[in-house]
């Protein structure tokens, strides 16, 4: 099963650092945060990615290209350009980054990669959240709803519209309600799709969050997975130090690998 990931857009509320690169080549303890959502997946045996990039995609395409060189010590033959690796790091991954338009939105990302995904299921996140969940008890939870997709709902307060879930919290009655304040759950992610999700989206323009959520809550093909545990985006400077000063105390609670 493939993972697709969201990492197109401008992350204007984190400009002290995507001035110069792309949200999800901020760096949390040394690594990009992308890097850390993609341990998050491989943990589970899911190895196999795609990217969307966008804005500043050639820092995410030079990262893999340059991969092995970056992560491990080396000696080179300036003469000869024989190479010695001294201490190889790397990762049984398979990545594919797509050039998916700096403007288009994140739906209309999505519909670009579908002859990659292709028609079959397909793990999907954004490029700024790491957390705890887990991912196997996730799919069971979409295989037994039935539902076109199922998204991932975290507690976090504040600036982020709630959901509004059916009593049991199994599907998603309403994909925007204004929060309260006291910590209702919001979308994380970590969604389960299937390929019908792909005809929900009209274009280039189409916002994930908007018209293919609406039409599944209305067809009632949205489901919930109710994640209690760790989850944190990062989309501000505070919470990229919020990560940073949990990383340097060696225990972060999304490091599952």
């Amino acid at each position: 099963m493939k993972v697709v990931i969201f990492a197109g857009g401008f992350g204007s509320r984190l400009s002290e650092e995507t001035s110069l690169r792309p949200k999800p080549m901020v760096e949390v303890g040394g690594k990009p945060i992308l890097w850390h959502i993609m341990k998050i997946y491989s943990h589970y045996g899911f190895n196999d990615f795609v990217v969307l990039g966008g804005y500043k995609v050639e820092f995410i395409k030079n990262y893999f290209l340059n991969y092995h060189a970056i992560n491990s010590d080396y000696t080179v033959d300036l003469k000869t350009g024989e190479i010695l690796w001294r201490r190889a790091e790397t990762e049984d991954w398979r990545v594919t980054v797509l050039d998916t338009g700096v403007e288009t939105m994140t739906a209309g990302r999505l519909k670009r990669a579908r002859e990659i995904i292709g028609n079959e299921r397909f793990l999907l996140t954004y490029g700024d959240g790491v957390a705890n969940v887990d991912i196997p008890a996730l799919i069971k939870h979409h295989e037994a709803s039935q539902a076109w997709a199922t998204l991932t709902a975290v507690s976090q307060p504040g600036r982020f519209g709630a959901l509004g879930l059916t009593e049991d919290m199994s599907k998603v009655r309403a994909f925007r309600e204004k929060a309260a304040g006291d910590g209702g759950l919001i979308n994380g992610g970590f969604f389960v799709c299937e390929p019908q999700v792909f005809d929900l989206i009209d274009g280039d323009p189409t916002v994930w969050e908007q018209e293919p959520m609406d039409r599944m809550v209305e067809r009632g093909k949205l489901a919930s997975f109710w994640h209690k545990g760790y989850w944190q985006s990062m989309d501000s400077l505070r919470d990229k130090m919020v990560l940073e000063q949990l990383w340097e105390k060696g225990n972060p609670p999304w490091k599952i690998w």
